[in-house]
Protein backbone atom coordinates (compact mmCIF):
# COMPACT_ATOMS: atom_id res chain seq x y z
CA UNK A 1 0.00 0.00 0.00
CA UNK A 2 3.01 2.29 -0.07
CA UNK A 3 4.57 3.92 -3.13
CA UNK A 4 7.87 2.60 -4.42
CA UNK A 5 10.61 3.18 -1.89
CA UNK A 6 13.29 4.13 -4.36
CA UNK A 7 13.75 7.52 -5.89
CA UNK A 8 12.05 7.90 -9.24
CA UNK A 9 14.32 8.88 -12.08
CA UNK A 10 13.31 10.86 -15.11
CA UNK A 11 14.93 12.35 -18.13
CA UNK A 12 14.95 16.08 -18.40
CA UNK A 13 17.12 17.71 -21.02
CA UNK A 14 20.63 16.37 -20.96
CA UNK A 15 20.52 14.95 -17.50
CA UNK A 16 18.19 13.16 -15.18
CA UNK A 17 16.45 14.01 -11.93
CA UNK A 18 14.84 12.11 -9.12
CA UNK A 19 11.88 12.73 -6.86
CA UNK A 20 11.28 10.88 -3.61
CA UNK A 21 8.03 8.91 -3.18
CA UNK A 22 6.88 11.18 -0.34
CA UNK A 23 7.54 14.32 -2.40
CA UNK A 24 5.70 12.79 -5.35
CA UNK A 25 2.56 12.35 -3.23
CA UNK A 26 2.81 15.90 -1.87
CA UNK A 27 3.20 17.34 -5.37
CA UNK A 28 0.27 15.30 -6.67
CA UNK A 29 -1.90 16.43 -3.76
CA UNK A 30 -1.09 20.10 -4.40
CA UNK A 31 -1.71 19.86 -8.14
CA UNK A 32 -4.98 17.97 -7.79
CA UNK A 33 -6.14 20.31 -5.02
CA UNK A 34 -6.02 23.35 -7.26
CA UNK A 35 -9.49 22.44 -8.51
CA UNK A 36 -11.29 22.43 -5.12
CA UNK A 37 -9.32 25.50 -4.05
CA UNK A 38 -10.53 27.32 -7.17
CA UNK A 39 -14.15 26.27 -6.73
CA UNK A 40 -14.82 25.64 -3.03
CA UNK A 41 -13.16 28.68 -1.52
CA UNK A 42 -15.52 31.08 -3.27
CA UNK A 43 -18.75 29.07 -2.98
CA UNK A 44 -19.78 30.73 0.32
CA UNK A 45 -19.22 34.08 -1.42
CA UNK A 46 -21.24 33.20 -4.54
CA UNK A 47 -24.56 34.74 -3.44
CA UNK A 48 -22.77 37.84 -2.10
CA UNK A 49 -20.71 38.48 -5.24
CA UNK A 50 -23.79 37.92 -7.39
CA UNK A 51 -25.64 40.65 -5.47
CA UNK A 52 -22.61 42.94 -5.23
CA UNK A 53 -22.01 42.88 -8.99
CA UNK A 54 -25.75 43.30 -9.69
CA UNK A 55 -25.92 40.03 -11.61
CA UNK A 56 -28.70 37.46 -12.00
CA UNK A 57 -28.32 34.01 -10.45
CA UNK A 58 -27.62 32.53 -13.88
CA UNK A 59 -24.54 34.77 -14.27
CA UNK A 60 -23.36 33.82 -10.81
CA UNK A 61 -23.65 30.17 -11.82
CA UNK A 62 -21.70 30.98 -14.98
CA UNK A 63 -18.64 31.97 -12.95
CA UNK A 64 -18.49 28.31 -11.89
CA UNK A 65 -19.78 26.42 -14.92
CA UNK A 66 -17.74 28.48 -17.44
CA UNK A 67 -14.61 27.89 -15.37
CA UNK A 68 -15.23 24.15 -15.49
CA UNK A 69 -16.00 24.19 -19.22
CA UNK A 70 -12.67 25.92 -19.89
CA UNK A 71 -11.01 23.49 -17.49
CA UNK A 72 -12.32 20.51 -19.43
CA UNK A 73 -11.68 21.83 -22.95
CA UNK A 74 -8.16 23.06 -22.19
CA UNK A 75 -7.04 19.58 -21.22
CA UNK A 76 -7.51 18.45 -24.84
CA UNK A 77 -4.61 20.77 -25.67
CA UNK A 78 -2.55 20.37 -22.50
CA UNK A 79 -2.57 16.56 -22.80
CA UNK A 80 -0.81 16.25 -26.19
CA UNK A 81 1.49 19.14 -25.28
CA UNK A 82 2.63 17.26 -22.17
CA UNK A 83 3.19 14.06 -24.17
CA UNK A 84 5.28 16.03 -26.67
CA UNK A 85 7.30 18.39 -24.42
CA UNK A 86 7.01 16.81 -20.96
CA UNK A 87 4.96 17.46 -17.84
CA UNK A 88 7.19 20.13 -16.29
CA UNK A 89 7.01 22.78 -19.08
CA UNK A 90 3.22 22.42 -19.24
CA UNK A 91 2.93 22.78 -15.47
CA UNK A 92 5.07 25.92 -15.44
CA UNK A 93 3.05 27.55 -18.22
CA UNK A 94 -0.29 26.55 -16.73
CA UNK A 95 0.45 27.61 -13.17
CA UNK A 96 1.92 30.92 -14.34
CA UNK A 97 -1.26 31.70 -16.29
CA UNK A 98 -3.34 30.58 -13.31
CA UNK A 99 -1.62 33.08 -11.02
CA UNK A 100 -2.23 35.96 -13.46
CA UNK A 101 -5.90 34.99 -13.93
CA UNK A 102 -6.39 34.73 -10.17
CA UNK A 103 -5.21 38.31 -9.74
CA UNK A 104 -7.58 39.37 -12.50
CA UNK A 105 -10.49 37.65 -10.73
CA UNK A 106 -9.78 39.51 -7.51
CA UNK A 107 -9.78 42.86 -9.32
CA UNK A 108 -12.75 42.18 -11.66
CA UNK A 109 -15.03 45.27 -11.76
CA UNK A 110 -18.07 43.52 -13.31
CA UNK A 111 -19.56 40.05 -13.51
CA UNK A 112 -18.53 39.85 -17.18
CA UNK A 113 -14.88 40.47 -16.29
CA UNK A 114 -15.12 37.95 -13.47
CA UNK A 115 -16.48 35.32 -15.85
CA UNK A 116 -13.65 36.10 -18.30
CA UNK A 117 -10.91 35.73 -15.71
CA UNK A 118 -12.54 32.58 -14.33
CA UNK A 119 -12.46 31.10 -17.84
CA UNK A 120 -8.73 31.84 -18.10
CA UNK A 121 -8.26 30.43 -14.61
CA UNK A 122 -10.09 27.23 -15.55
CA UNK A 123 -8.07 26.75 -18.72
CA UNK A 124 -4.84 27.24 -16.77
CA UNK A 125 -5.71 24.87 -13.94
CA UNK A 126 -6.43 22.21 -16.57
CA UNK A 127 -2.66 21.91 -17.01
CA UNK A 128 -2.13 21.18 -13.31
CA UNK A 129 -4.81 18.52 -12.89
CA UNK A 130 -4.18 16.83 -16.24
CA UNK A 131 -0.44 16.62 -15.58
CA UNK A 132 -1.04 15.23 -12.08
CA UNK A 133 -3.06 12.32 -13.47
CA UNK A 134 -0.48 11.73 -16.22
CA UNK A 135 2.38 11.81 -13.69
CA UNK A 136 0.69 8.99 -11.78
CA UNK A 137 0.83 6.90 -14.96
CA UNK A 138 4.48 7.92 -15.49
CA UNK A 139 5.51 6.67 -12.05
CA UNK A 140 3.25 3.75 -11.09
CA UNK A 141 1.62 0.57 -12.31
CA UNK A 142 -2.23 0.67 -12.25
CA UNK A 143 -2.90 -0.88 -8.84
CA UNK A 144 -0.01 0.97 -7.20
CA UNK A 145 -1.21 4.09 -9.01
CA UNK A 146 -4.70 3.74 -7.52
CA UNK A 147 -3.16 3.54 -4.05
CA UNK A 148 -0.88 6.52 -4.73
CA UNK A 149 -3.80 8.48 -6.14
CA UNK A 150 -5.87 7.73 -3.05
CA UNK A 151 -3.02 9.08 -0.90
CA UNK A 152 -2.82 12.23 -3.01
CA UNK A 153 -6.60 12.63 -2.89
CA UNK A 154 -6.46 12.27 0.88
CA UNK A 155 -4.26 15.35 0.81
CA UNK A 156 -6.79 16.97 -1.51
CA UNK A 157 -9.51 16.13 1.01
CA UNK A 158 -7.63 17.87 3.81
CA UNK A 159 -7.05 20.98 1.69
CA UNK A 160 -10.62 20.99 0.37
CA UNK A 161 -11.97 20.68 3.92
CA UNK A 162 -10.38 24.04 4.76
CA UNK A 163 -11.41 25.89 1.60
CA UNK A 164 -15.10 26.55 2.26
CA UNK A 165 -14.70 27.55 5.94
CA UNK A 166 -11.84 29.88 5.03
CA UNK A 167 -13.86 31.32 2.15
CA UNK A 168 -16.91 31.78 4.37
CA UNK A 169 -14.97 33.50 7.13
CA UNK A 170 -13.09 35.80 4.74
CA UNK A 171 -16.36 36.78 3.09
CA UNK A 172 -17.98 37.46 6.48
CA UNK A 173 -15.03 39.38 7.94
CA UNK A 174 -13.60 41.12 4.88
CA UNK A 175 -15.11 40.77 1.39
CA UNK A 176 -15.77 38.16 -1.27
CA UNK A 177 -12.65 39.43 -3.08
CA UNK A 178 -10.58 38.31 -0.10
CA UNK A 179 -11.86 34.77 -0.66
CA UNK A 180 -10.74 34.89 -4.29
CA UNK A 181 -7.31 36.11 -3.18
CA UNK A 182 -6.74 32.66 -1.65
CA UNK A 183 -6.55 31.23 -5.19
CA UNK A 184 -3.79 33.70 -6.06
CA UNK A 185 -1.71 32.76 -3.03
CA UNK A 186 -2.22 29.03 -3.58
CA UNK A 187 -1.30 29.23 -7.26
CA UNK A 188 1.87 31.21 -6.59
CA UNK A 189 2.99 28.87 -3.79
CA UNK A 190 2.39 25.75 -5.91
CA UNK A 191 4.23 27.28 -8.87
CA UNK A 192 7.23 28.06 -6.65
CA UNK A 193 7.34 24.50 -5.34
CA UNK A 194 7.15 23.03 -8.85
CA UNK A 195 9.94 25.31 -10.03
CA UNK A 196 12.19 24.33 -7.14
CA UNK A 197 11.46 20.65 -6.54
CA UNK A 198 9.66 18.78 -9.34
CA UNK A 199 11.78 17.19 -12.07
CA UNK A 200 10.47 15.91 -15.37
CA UNK A 201 8.67 12.56 -14.94
CA UNK A 202 8.10 11.66 -18.60
CA UNK A 203 11.15 9.65 -19.59
CA UNK A 204 10.28 9.23 -23.28
CA UNK A 205 8.61 12.17 -24.98
CA UNK A 206 6.52 11.53 -28.09
CA UNK A 207 7.76 13.82 -30.91
CA UNK A 208 4.71 12.87 -32.99
CA UNK A 209 2.16 13.72 -30.28
CA UNK A 210 1.03 17.04 -31.80
CA UNK A 211 0.74 15.93 -35.42
CA UNK A 212 -2.98 16.03 -36.29
CA UNK A 213 -3.15 12.54 -37.88
CA UNK A 214 -1.29 11.02 -34.93
CA UNK A 215 -3.43 12.94 -32.44
CA UNK A 216 -6.65 11.82 -34.10
CA UNK A 217 -5.49 8.20 -34.11
CA UNK A 218 -4.53 8.46 -30.44
CA UNK A 219 -7.91 9.96 -29.53
CA UNK A 220 -9.67 7.20 -31.44
CA UNK A 221 -7.54 4.55 -29.73
CA UNK A 222 -8.34 5.92 -26.29
CA UNK A 223 -12.05 6.41 -26.95
CA UNK A 224 -12.41 2.86 -28.30
CA UNK A 225 -10.98 1.37 -25.12
CA UNK A 226 -13.72 -0.20 -22.96
CA UNK A 227 -11.46 0.19 -19.91
CA UNK A 228 -11.12 3.93 -20.53
CA UNK A 229 -14.83 4.41 -21.19
CA UNK A 230 -15.91 2.40 -18.14
CA UNK A 231 -13.74 4.32 -15.69
CA UNK A 232 -14.29 7.69 -17.36
CA UNK A 233 -18.07 7.29 -17.22
CA UNK A 234 -17.75 6.33 -13.56
CA UNK A 235 -15.67 9.45 -12.89
CA UNK A 236 -18.21 11.58 -14.78
CA UNK A 237 -21.20 10.23 -12.87
CA UNK A 238 -19.75 10.58 -9.37
CA UNK A 239 -18.37 14.04 -10.18
CA UNK A 240 -21.78 15.01 -11.55
CA UNK A 241 -23.29 14.33 -8.13
CA UNK A 242 -20.63 16.36 -6.37
CA UNK A 243 -20.95 19.25 -8.80
CA UNK A 244 -24.74 19.29 -8.38
CA UNK A 245 -24.23 19.78 -4.66
CA UNK A 246 -21.50 22.40 -5.05
CA UNK A 247 -23.45 24.47 -7.58
CA UNK A 248 -26.87 24.26 -5.94
CA UNK A 249 -26.10 24.25 -2.22
CA UNK A 250 -24.88 27.89 -1.84
CA UNK A 251 -28.25 29.19 -3.01
CA UNK A 252 -30.37 26.51 -1.31
CA UNK A 253 -28.54 26.30 2.02
CA UNK A 254 -27.95 30.07 2.38
CA UNK A 255 -30.89 31.66 0.57
CA UNK A 256 -33.60 29.02 1.16
CA UNK A 257 -32.63 27.22 4.38
CA UNK A 258 -31.12 30.22 6.11
CA UNK A 259 -27.50 29.26 6.84
CA UNK A 260 -24.96 32.01 7.29
CA UNK A 261 -21.95 32.01 4.97
CA UNK A 262 -19.72 30.79 7.81
CA UNK A 263 -22.18 27.98 8.65
CA UNK A 264 -22.34 27.00 5.00
CA UNK A 265 -18.55 26.87 4.92
CA UNK A 266 -18.64 24.46 7.85
CA UNK A 267 -21.15 22.25 6.04
CA UNK A 268 -18.74 22.01 3.09
CA UNK A 269 -15.97 21.28 5.57
CA UNK A 270 -17.97 18.29 6.82
CA UNK A 271 -18.50 16.82 3.36
CA UNK A 272 -14.80 17.25 2.62
CA UNK A 273 -14.01 15.23 5.73
CA UNK A 274 -16.30 12.47 4.45
CA UNK A 275 -14.45 12.56 1.14
CA UNK A 276 -11.15 12.29 3.02
CA UNK A 277 -12.46 9.27 4.92
CA UNK A 278 -13.50 7.75 1.61
CA UNK A 279 -9.97 8.02 0.21
CA UNK A 280 -8.58 6.37 3.34
CA UNK A 281 -11.17 3.63 3.10
CA UNK A 282 -10.29 3.21 -0.57
CA UNK A 283 -6.75 2.09 0.22
CA UNK A 284 -7.98 -0.52 2.69
CA UNK A 285 -10.57 -1.87 0.28
CA UNK A 286 -8.10 -2.02 -2.62
CA UNK A 287 -5.72 -4.14 -0.58
CA UNK A 288 -8.49 -6.53 0.40
CA UNK A 289 -10.83 -6.67 -2.60
CA UNK A 290 -8.99 -5.29 -5.64
CA UNK A 291 -10.13 -2.60 -8.03
CA UNK A 292 -13.47 -3.83 -9.38
CA UNK A 293 -14.97 -5.09 -6.13
CA UNK A 294 -13.92 -1.88 -4.38
CA UNK A 295 -15.79 0.16 -6.99
CA UNK A 296 -18.85 -2.11 -6.64
CA UNK A 297 -18.97 -1.59 -2.88
CA UNK A 298 -18.72 2.17 -3.32
CA UNK A 299 -21.61 2.03 -5.79
CA UNK A 300 -23.84 0.90 -2.93
CA UNK A 301 -22.89 3.99 -0.92
CA UNK A 302 -23.72 6.25 -3.87
CA UNK A 303 -27.15 4.73 -4.46
CA UNK A 304 -28.05 4.75 -0.76
CA UNK A 305 -27.18 8.47 -0.60
CA UNK A 306 -29.48 9.40 -3.46
CA UNK A 307 -32.40 7.34 -2.17
CA UNK A 308 -32.10 8.63 1.40
CA UNK A 309 -31.98 12.25 0.25
CA UNK A 310 -35.09 11.64 -1.87
CA UNK A 311 -36.86 10.02 1.08
CA UNK A 312 -36.06 12.96 3.37
CA UNK A 313 -37.37 15.48 0.85
CA UNK A 314 -40.47 13.40 0.05
CA UNK A 315 -41.32 13.26 3.77
CA UNK A 316 -41.13 17.05 3.91
CA UNK A 317 -37.93 17.21 5.99
CA UNK A 318 -36.47 20.17 4.13
CA UNK A 319 -33.58 21.18 6.35
CA UNK A 320 -29.82 21.02 6.40
CA UNK A 321 -29.92 18.42 9.18
CA UNK A 322 -31.94 16.02 7.03
CA UNK A 323 -30.46 16.68 3.57
CA UNK A 324 -26.76 16.86 4.45
CA UNK A 325 -26.23 13.44 6.16
CA UNK A 326 -27.31 11.42 3.09
CA UNK A 327 -24.77 13.35 1.04
CA UNK A 328 -22.08 12.24 3.49
CA UNK A 329 -22.61 8.72 2.14
CA UNK A 330 -22.25 10.01 -1.41
CA UNK A 331 -18.93 11.65 -0.50
CA UNK A 332 -17.64 8.46 1.09
CA UNK A 333 -18.36 6.69 -2.18
CA UNK A 334 -16.87 9.58 -4.16
CA UNK A 335 -13.64 9.26 -2.20
CA UNK A 336 -13.44 5.64 -3.36
CA UNK A 337 -14.64 6.08 -6.94
CA UNK A 338 -12.38 8.97 -7.93
CA UNK A 339 -8.94 7.40 -7.24
CA UNK A 340 -10.00 4.16 -8.92
CA UNK A 341 -11.65 5.86 -11.89
CA UNK A 342 -8.92 8.39 -12.61
CA UNK A 343 -6.14 5.80 -12.53
CA UNK A 344 -8.18 3.14 -14.31
CA UNK A 345 -8.96 5.50 -17.20
CA UNK A 346 -5.30 6.20 -18.05
CA UNK A 347 -3.81 2.82 -17.12
CA UNK A 348 -3.98 1.20 -20.60
CA UNK A 349 -1.99 4.05 -22.21
CA UNK A 350 1.57 4.38 -20.86
CA UNK A 351 2.69 6.23 -24.01
CA UNK A 352 -0.40 8.45 -24.26
CA UNK A 353 -1.24 9.12 -20.62
CA UNK A 354 -1.53 12.86 -21.30
CA UNK A 355 -4.17 12.37 -24.00
CA UNK A 356 -6.09 9.81 -21.92
CA UNK A 357 -6.00 12.07 -18.88
CA UNK A 358 -7.14 15.02 -20.99
CA UNK A 359 -10.09 13.16 -22.49
CA UNK A 360 -11.10 11.89 -19.06
CA UNK A 361 -11.01 15.42 -17.66
CA UNK A 362 -12.84 16.83 -20.67
CA UNK A 363 -15.70 14.36 -20.24
CA UNK A 364 -16.04 15.16 -16.54
CA UNK A 365 -16.19 18.88 -17.16
CA UNK A 366 -18.77 18.52 -19.95
CA UNK A 367 -20.97 16.80 -17.38
CA UNK A 368 -20.32 19.63 -14.93
CA UNK A 369 -21.09 22.33 -17.50
CA UNK A 370 -24.35 20.67 -18.56
CA UNK A 371 -25.34 20.23 -14.92
CA UNK A 372 -24.54 23.87 -14.15
CA UNK A 373 -26.56 25.06 -17.14
CA UNK A 374 -29.55 22.97 -15.99
CA UNK A 375 -29.28 24.22 -12.41
CA UNK A 376 -29.17 27.84 -13.61
CA UNK A 377 -32.70 27.30 -14.93
CA UNK A 378 -33.94 24.79 -12.38
CA UNK A 379 -33.17 26.58 -9.09
CA UNK A 380 -36.61 27.71 -7.97
CA UNK A 381 -36.34 28.47 -4.27
CA UNK A 382 -36.93 24.86 -3.23
CA UNK A 383 -34.69 21.90 -2.37
CA UNK A 384 -35.92 19.74 -5.24
CA UNK A 385 -33.30 20.63 -7.89
CA UNK A 386 -30.59 19.51 -5.44
CA UNK A 387 -32.44 16.32 -4.51
CA UNK A 388 -33.28 15.32 -8.08
CA UNK A 389 -29.78 16.07 -9.34
CA UNK A 390 -28.01 14.06 -6.66
CA UNK A 391 -30.45 11.15 -7.16
CA UNK A 392 -29.84 11.10 -10.92
CA UNK A 393 -26.06 10.93 -10.55
CA UNK A 394 -26.23 8.46 -7.66
CA UNK A 395 -28.23 6.02 -9.78
CA UNK A 396 -25.89 6.52 -12.75
CA UNK A 397 -22.80 5.99 -10.59
CA UNK A 398 -24.04 2.75 -9.07
CA UNK A 399 -25.24 1.42 -12.44
CA UNK A 400 -21.84 2.05 -14.06
CA UNK A 401 -19.98 0.61 -11.06
CA UNK A 402 -22.05 -2.57 -11.14
CA UNK A 403 -22.10 -3.14 -14.91
CA UNK A 404 -19.43 -1.53 -17.10
CA UNK A 405 -16.65 -1.52 -14.53
CA UNK A 406 -17.32 -5.15 -13.57
CA UNK A 407 -17.22 -6.18 -17.22
CA UNK A 408 -14.29 -4.12 -18.47
CA UNK A 409 -12.60 -2.60 -15.46
CA UNK A 410 -9.57 -4.80 -14.82
CA UNK A 411 -6.76 -2.87 -16.54
CA UNK A 412 -3.95 -5.07 -15.27
CA UNK A 413 -0.43 -3.85 -14.63
CA UNK A 414 1.00 -2.22 -17.71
Amino acid sequence: MTPPTTAIGSASGAGSAAVSPALAIVMLALLLSIQPVTTDVYLPALPALTRDLHAPVSMGQLTLSALLLAFGCSQLLWGPLSDRFGRRPVLLAGLGAYAVASIGSVLAPTIAWLVFWRVVQGAAMGAAVMCARAIVRDLYTPLAGARAMSRALSGLGMIAALCAPVGGLLTEWLHWRAALLVCTLYGCATLALIVLRLPETLVRRNPEALRPPVLLRTWALVLRSPVFLSYSLLACATFGGLFTFLAASPFIFIEVLGLSRAEFGLSLFSISLCYLLGTLLCRRLLGRFGLRRTVALAGGLSLAAGLLMLLAAWLGAHSVRTLLPPFYLFMLGHGIHQPCAQVGAVSPFPQAAGVASALNGFMMMMVAFATGAWLGRALDGSVWPLVHGVLLWAVATSAIAWTLVQRHGEPGDA
